[in-house]
């Protein structure tokens, strides 16, 4: 498959509408590039979870998921199941944020997720950074909404293990979930690893991508 590279990536701003969201989407592509490139700022925005035991969860995940990394990470109170009726606030926020930086990558969640507030929040994040390359996350559940990725990032046996590993050391609060267990993020990590021949993959959406053809000197294509 022809690979995309990012080699000048001066930021990356992600973005989850609960505590967890970011971590199991992108966990494992938040790991590659942090490891790849000591002090890479990531700005993160978490929606709800705010003031309690889960944002202590998602302060010490995402640490751990950004290692060396430069992390400016907000966690917001907006109650959870309800973003469309706190549509004024998040979009604030996700304003605020875009002011705040201009990053080479935004992971978000995609647009067609069936939770109103991975939807939302994710057709808020394509009006703020109009000009930026934003891949759409997918988070498996109940709602049987996976669909067919058009970017995948492959991750390293390592990788795919560690991610695992810190989604459970990390968010205690979840573990009682039927569905938050190894098997379930440890197989999508592998499906997708099959679609783009590797062993395992993180997968994304995206609706509009910007090709850079003509300029060599960028190295954006490989093999």
């Amino acid at each position: 498959m022809i690979r995309l590279a990012a080699p000048g990536l001066g930021g990356v701003v992600a973005v989850g509408a609960h505590c967890d969201d970011i971590a199991i989407g992108a966990g494992g592509t938040l790991l590659t590039m942090c490891l790849a490139r000591p002090g890479l700022r990531v700005d993160a925005l978490v929606l709800s979870g705010g003031g309690g035991e889960r944002e202590q969860e998602e302060r010490a995940a995402l640490a751990a998921f950004c290692p060396g990394a430069d992390l400016r990470l907000t966690v917001l109170k907006l109650p959870d199941g309800r973003m469309p009726a706190h549509w004024d606030e998040a979009k604030a926020a996700v304003e605020e944020l875009r002011a705040q930086t201009d990053p080479g990558l935004v992971l978000a969640p995609r647009t067609e997720d069936a939770h109103q507030d991975h939807r939302g929040l994710a057709k808020l994040m394509t009006t703020a950074f109009r000009d930026h390359l934003v891949l759409g996350y997918e988070i498996v559940k109940w709602d049987a909404d996976l669909g067919r990725p058009t970017a995948y990032q492959p991750l390293t046996t390592e990788i795919a293990e560690r991610k695992v590993r810190l989604l459970q050391e990390h968010y205690a609060s979840q573990r009682h979930r039927p569905w938050y267990d190894r098997e379930a993020f440890l197989g999508l990590a592998r499906i997708r690893g099959i679609e783009c021949h590797e062993r395992y993959a993180e997968a994304f959406a995206t609706t509009k991508l910007t090709l850079d053809l003509a300029t060599p000197a960028t190295a954006a294509l490989e093999g």
